[in-house]
């Protein structure tokens, strides 16, 4: 592959962590403006002719308490969507943790799957009205024409039985089918301990679709798990397009001639980061879901797609790493779900491209999370367009700390491909960077690039986002 190399230059500087990077044109304007959510719970609206920087829509005060356990959380404000016709109606939404809902978690200890007890690759999430980490709240907002944002009502309220894997920049429209998508990550913990990606009534490890235009401003909508505790309105509005999700940076859409394809950058567990492709897929509406598992039938599952796991992290069978006993230097890996990678060996499909968390090649680097994956279809970068480019939080081994920005190519005839590092020409410093974030303007001509000093959401104002160009 073709050597790239990008610049960066600072669109926004000294803010919270970047969770979302979105453009959208306000009412009234003529020219597209930038949109940065941190996860503590503020979005900043910048002015891309003059730079001038506004607080868009301040949260704060919904979000649950971040950082309690040393710092590091993947809770807050998760999601930013403008509706398609944004311009018109006002319409945005949230995805976020809220506030006064700490809970104690699902498991009172770390969980590890062993081969050699059975009970420990079967465990059930039992008591979970009162055994959950949080909630998180997916809500439909509106602009008002004072420029005031008002919230208007709560389309889905999920319990979350973990800390972690709640997903990121994990709402989008679907140019598609006009819909609201939202990427769910499988729960949390490690290893999916309740198997919650592959079981189609659990919400957790999915990514759905929500018709926004239907009517669901249903008081006191119930907090949930399972599509089977909604009300029959809710449910009409939900469809399911993938399963197999451990945690994801969102869904992307790219134009191609008379297709859509679509993007998802699954995060792995010790081994492995991939990015998987597809075209065609056959959503299930949650109702069918919920009348085949109330009728006892088999539910029709041709055309959906799985990314595999719990049974495979990537492009291999899940793994549980341990030091060799007679060197401990050495390390072996175990199959940690042998029968379940058998059975969802031919019902997944395979990664577009994967990058490995120990990987001594060259012109490759040792990945730790995949943290974004966008289709670039500008021309200011010629090495890059019709490309996809994906970030990773962090290389190993690097010291002072800096994440990984690399490409791959459009592989319509859904074969693996490889893939290449950008080369990036800027002076971070003395001091940390990490790609938190990777967004783009509507038009997916422009690569927005969040980066962070800190692994620790507490470390407040080590932000900016950058243009790539």
């Amino acid at each position: 592959m073709n050597k790239v190399a990008v610049n960066l230059r600072p669109i926004i500087s000294n803010i919270n962590l970047p969770t979302v990077i979105k453009t959208a044109l306000l009412p009234g304007d003529t020219t597209e403006s930038l949109f940065v959510a941190t996860q503590v719970g503020e979005i900043f609206n910048i002015n891309l002719r003059n730079g001038r920087v506004r607080l868009f829509l301040d949260i704060q005060q919904r979000i649950i308490r971040l950082g309690q356990n040393g710092g590091y959380d993947e809770r807050g404000l998760l999601g930013l969507a403008f509706h398609p016709n944004f311009y018109y109606n006002g319409l945005f939404y949230l995805h976020y943790s809220l506030a006064g809902t700490q809970g104690p978690g699902a498991l009172s200890s770390t969980f590890r799957p062993n081969p050699c007890e059975p009970e420990t690759l079967n465990l059930r999430w039992t008591n979970r009205e009162t055994r959950y980490d949080h909630i998180d709240t997916v809500e439909e907002w509106i602009l008002l024409s004072n420029g005031q944002a008002q919230r208007r009502r709560t389309l889905l309220n999920l319990r979350r039985p973990f800390m972690n894997h709640n997903g990121v920049n994990s709402l989008t429209f679907s140019p598609e089918t006009g819909r609201l998508v939202l990427t769910t990550g499988d729960g949390g913990s490690g290893y999916d301990p309740f198997n919650l990606s592959q079981n189609m009534m659990e919400i957790a490890g999915k990514i759905i679709e929500i018709d926004v235009n239907a009517d669901t401003n249903i008081n006191n909508l119930p907090t949930v798990t399972r599509f089977d505790e909604l009300p029959q309105a809710v449910q009409r509005t939900l469809t399911v397009i993938a399963k197999g999700v451990r945690n994801i940076s969102g869904i992307a859409f790219q134009r191609y001639y008379n297709q859509y394809i679509k993007y998802v950058g699954n995060v792995g567990q010790d081994l492995v980061e991939s990015i998987f492709s597809f075209a065609c897929y056959k959503p299930i509406p949650a109702t069918e879901i919920v009348s085949a598992y109330a009728q006892n039938r088999i539910l029709d599952q041709t055309g959906m797609i799985n990314f595999g796991w719990r049974g495979w992290e990537g492009d291999l069978p899940t793994p549980i790493i341990n030091p060799c006993l007679s060197n401990p230097s050495l390390i072996e890996e175990t199959i940690a779900y042998y029968i379940e990678t058998i059975s969802t060996a031919t019902k997944r499909i395979l990664p577009l491209t994967c990058y490995y968390h120990l990987d001594p090649r060259p012109d490759k680097f040792s990945g730790t999370a995949l943290t974004g994956v966008q289709p670039y279809m500008g021309n200011e970068i010629p090495g890059l367009t019709d490309c996809i480019i994906f970030i990773d939080f962090v290389k190993r081994g690097q010291s002072p700390a800096r994440g990984a920005l690399a490409y791959t190519n459009v592989r319509t005839e859904c074969k693996q491909n490889d893939y290449s590092l950008i080369e990036i020409n800027y002076d971070f410093g003395p001091q940390s960077a990490y790609f938190v974030s990777l967004g783009t303007n509507t038009a997916q001509s422009k690569l927005y690039l969040g980066v962070y000093g800190s692994t620790n959401v507490t470390d407040y104002n080590h932000g900016t986002v950058f243009e790539i160009y």
